[in-house]
């Protein structure tokens, strides 16, 4: 029996320090002390002239830590096997008691294993440990996938970045990047943590600026009821760096859903702008009919009358002969947007081009509980609008 405080108290200190539990712990010294033990007295043979590991057990006490380690051998009165037989007059000389065909339980003693057997069961410790560590990091940040964290960045690897996540590295590629964002060293930013995997080397980060969902967090940071659930965030779409459009709805009739996350003077909306080093984000209210969604999701251009079919997934859109540029947007990026916060196909003419394509009719003909219809209110009966007011509006949108 060997006495293991010392050694019991170490192993109890690493399994805080490692945060790995004592039972994986005593697992490992037990299969260690088993290799060890195997190692150093060899393989014997059967009858048959074929290898044979030697038979051993390893008994551990979990309340004092002391162990035991036995060769386990049968009574016999001619040993064929020395692997697995003991002599009967060995066996008395062990205990006077036993009789042909007992088992016997032979301890012996660690420090008698070789120099090779003891490197071995280190190793295999070593190993164990190092698995585990790996394990329970892994399970960690395994609980932080799809949530945002803040990071330093550490390294640079080509054109991809390191960030140091506390106990590991994220890795940022080049393509969850966003373009023209530059990061130097120590530099602390919010990232989006896209997937954890394990790998040959441990776990394996990916992180994003880039990702709809890190403005999705951001906001729910930000914003207390967005995080507690009254207000939701029903859609998100993105170009990372440039333009972000969401389409919030309030469970509490009483919260205005636009107003919640835009916050006093801006406030909210402004320190995730701010997070995202200036990206412009568009906040609208949801809604259930695809009409009214679509004209809201075109913000901040004005509309004349929306045509909704749920059934294609498509829609026409009429605008203001003087914000069909802003419906569009720089390189059609306003109806891109549009079209991927409603899941809908738009088509956008101004109103002089949906007249001479003489489907103008077809607007207000069409209107139903699905649709919707409206002119604006500097329009005259005649069609017709008031230019300066026009302009007025066109100056005070863009900017």
């Amino acid at each position: 029996m060997a006495n293991t405080n010392d050694f019991w108290d170490a192993l109890t200190d690493l399994a805080k320090e490692k945060n790995i539990s004592m039972d994986v712990l005593i697992e490992t010294i037990e299969n260690s002390l088993l290799i060890a033990c195997k190692n150093n007295y060899g393989k014997g043979k059967d009858p048959n002239g074929k290898g044979k590991e030697v038979n051993a057990s390893v008994e551990i006490d979990r309340n004092s830590g002391e162990y035991h380690v036995y060769l386990i051998k049968t009574v016999v009165e001619d040993v064929q096997d020395s692997v697995e037989e003991i002599s009967l007059t060995d066996a008395h000389n062990i205990d006077g008691k036993l009789q042909v065909g007992d088992v016997v339980k032979i301890e012996v003693k660690s420090k008698e294993f070789g120099r090779i057997a003891a490197t071995a069961a280190k190793n295999t410790i070593t190993q164990k440990i190092r698995e585990e560590e790996r394990n329970v990091l892994y399970k960690e940040y395994y609980e932080l996938q799809h949530k945002v964290v803040t990071g330093v960045v550490t390294r640079f690897s080509g054109n991809n970045i390191h960030v140091n996540l506390g106990k590991l590295e994220g890795f940022l590629s080049e393509s969850e990047q966003v373009k023209g964002e530059f990061y130097k060293i120590q530099d602390r930013i919010k990232v989006y943590i896209v997937e954890v995997k394990m790998s040959s080397k441990g776990p394996r980060i990916v992180v994003s600026r880039t990702h709809p969902e890190l403005v999705k967090k951001l906001f729910e940071e930000e914003v207390s009821e967005v995080r507690d659930g009254i207000v939701e965030i029903k859609s998100i779409s993105r170009e990372a760096g440039s333009r972000t459009k969401i389409a919030v709805w309030s469970n509490d009739e009483d919260v205005d859903p636009v107003g919640a996350c835009v916050g006093q003077n801006g406030a909210r909306v402004n320190a995730i702008v701010n997070e995202l080093r200036g990206e412009k984000i568009d906040i609208v209210e949801w809604d259930e009919n695809p009409a009214y969604l679509i004209e809201n999701a075109l913000s901040p251009a004005k509309v004349v009358a929306v045509v909704a079919d749920a059934d294609e997934k498509s829609a026409r859109v009429v605008v203001p002969d003087y914000q069909l540029s802003l419906a569009i947007g720089k390189e059609g990026q306003n109806a891109r947007l549009a079209a991927r916060l409603t899941g809908f196909k738009i088509d956008i003419k101004s109103e002089t081009q949906a007249r001479e394509a003489g489907d103008f009719l077809d607007y207000e003909e069409d209107y139903d509980d699905d649709e919707y219809y409206d002119e604006e209110e500097y329009y005259d009966e005649d069609g017709e609008y008031d230019e300066a007011e026009a302009d007025s509006e066109e100056s005070s949108e863009e900017e």
